[in-house]
């Protein structure tokens, strides 16, 4: 028997209710599909992907094919398969210049690719295991996590101009728009942590245990209300903290094996997605959290991007059990 657990969290003289699994009846289907993109004979593990809202073009990183795919997303269709990648992972549009930026785990280096022509730029060393991207408008500078730190890059004098030092290696990590703080999930064997470090002085400024939340990959800030939501995969939840003092508020179980979770702020949800075959949809009501459906995918498929614009979810699905790699995209639906 299925049995619903409540865990009430008392801080700040408020009571916070944490409720678990729901039916996914209660909410109808937030997430419909509208379509599927095949990707043509690609095999193995695909990660992050990135949008370049002026040409509506979707760029997914196929890690285990070594190459970047090409998905217009007007005509929701395959255009073409880029090679000479080594094992990519996360990626960014850099508007300024009209490209995107990739990073290669396998090699170590920073990749850049003219959104119009396809063609590389530059290449260049950020440190091994290279992963996740993020771009600050600001600066115009590109953030790039590997084994160690967070790289900066100036990506039109294409070197990195300062480093932050971090003991490990720091998976998604988000930035404040209204502020410089930056905030990374540091998994580790025997402690996870978030750290918070100060964009402007690349110095760390705060470490803070995710507590019973490990391995702790994917995150999504809504900064109006001040809140990190994380994904855990030890155990298979999703965590709830505050950004100025880091208290916990709670946390309910979702799909195992997650990679990737966004936040859909005009609906409250979030979408949590994991490679244990399903997306997990949360229902967000101040700090109260509910899940309220279970989209199912393939064994897997843990990534992909949530595009606010379109109300949009695309997930990457590795080819599997003699199915072949696509990309599945998902309407969102307004709330009963």
């Amino acid at each position: 028997m299925l049995k619903t657990f409540v865990c009430v969290v008392m801080f700040a003289g408020t009571t916070v209710a944490i409720v678990p699994g729901q039916a996914e009846k209660d909410a109808g289907n937030p997430l419909r599909l509208e379509t599927t993109i095949p990707l043509p004979a690609i095999n193995g593990r695909i990660d992050h992907l990135t949008l370049d809202p002026v040409r509506q073009r979707l760029f997914v990183a196929a890690l285990g094919n070594n190459s970047v795919e090409v998905i217009d997303t007007v005509r929701n269709v395959h255009v073409r398969s880029l090679p000479g990648f080594h094992e990519p992972q996360g990626l960014v549009v850099v508007p300024e210049l009209n490209a995107v930026a990739i990073a290669n785990g396998d090699s170590g280096t920073l990749q850049l690719v003219d959104a119009a022509t396809l063609e590389t730029r530059w290449t260049i060393s950020i440190g091994g295991d290279a992963d996740n991207v993020r771009y600050e408008p600001g600066t115009k500078r590109v953030f790039v996590a590997y084994q160690g730190g967070i790289a900066v890059v100036d990506p039109v004098a294409a070197h990195v101009v300062q480093r932050i030092q971090v003991s490990g290696h720091p998976e998604s990590f988000q930035f404040e728009s209204q502020g410089t703080r930056l905030f990374a999930n540091v998994p580790g064997w025997w402690s996870s942590q978030v750290i918070v470090a100060d964009r402007s002085t690349t110095t760390v400024t705060d470490r803070r245990s995710t507590g019973a939340c490990q391995a702790n990959y994917p995150m999504a800030l809504d900064e109006s209300t001040h809140r990190l939501l994380i994904g855990c995969r030890r155990p298979a939840s999703l965590a709830l903290f505050e950004t100025d003092a880091g208290t916990s508020l709670g946390s309910i179980p979702v799909v195992g094996d997650t990679d990737d979770l966004f936040y859909d702020g005009a609906r409250r949800r979030v979408y949590v997605i994991g490679g244990d075959g399903f997306i997990d949809v949360v229902q967000r009501d101040q700090d109260t959290l509910r899940r309220i459906a279970r989209v199912p995918t393939r064994d897997g498929a843990r990534t992909g991007m949530w595009i606010a614009e379109q109300s949009r979810l695309y997930l990457a699905v590795p080819a599997g059990r003699g199915q072949p790699a696509e990309i599945r995209v998902f309407g969102a639906t307004a709330p009963e």
